[in-house]
């Protein structure tokens, strides 16, 4: 399935990352900024998250991406909304959002500024965005998941 629009968001932490993230995003993709729009420390994150999280659901095939500081909370708060499966990427192997895309139909992406490059952002993003769901099996199990939500 072709994305047909990226939803961006995060904190004012990841904010410059975001931004950064964003000039190459709209190289490719539509992009579609939740929020935070300007650097403030005194926002938070959930006012941006949630909004962008509930997009995500409702949209055919938009994914999501969070910048944040660590990318922890706004991972927790996301996975509060029916429907969105979000991971936490913190440096390291990108073979983890690999296998969470194919396996678990990962739809947000989280990551924090604090502990990746602008480099591996991108390349995880792109792991993210061009990794497809496997169903077969894992549709099975995340059909368990979903009974969970109701």
């Amino acid at each position: 399935m072709k994305i047909k629009k990226i939803y961006l968001s995060g904190d004012h932490a990841g904010f410059k990352l975001k931004e950064n993230v964003k000039k190459w995003l709209l190289e490719k993709y539509e992009v579609e900024d939740i929020g935070p729009l300007v650097y403030d420390k005194k926002d938070d994150y959930p006012d941006f998250v949630i909004p962008m999280a509930r997009k995500v659901v409702k949209s055919s095939y938009s994914p999501g991406i969070v910048i944040a500081g660590s990318g922890m909370g706004e991972t927790i708060a996301t996975n509060k909304v029916k429907g969105i499966k979000a991971g936490n990427y913190h440096g390291g192997s990108t073979k983890i959002i690999k296998t969470a895309r194919e396996h678990d139909n990962l739809n947000i992406l989280c990551m924090g500024s604090r502990f990746v490059s602008e480099e591996e952002a991108k390349e995880v993003i792109g792991v993210f965005l061009n990794t497809k769901f496997q169903s077969g099996r894992h549709s099975r199990r995340l059909g368990k998941v979903e009974k969970i939500e109701k």
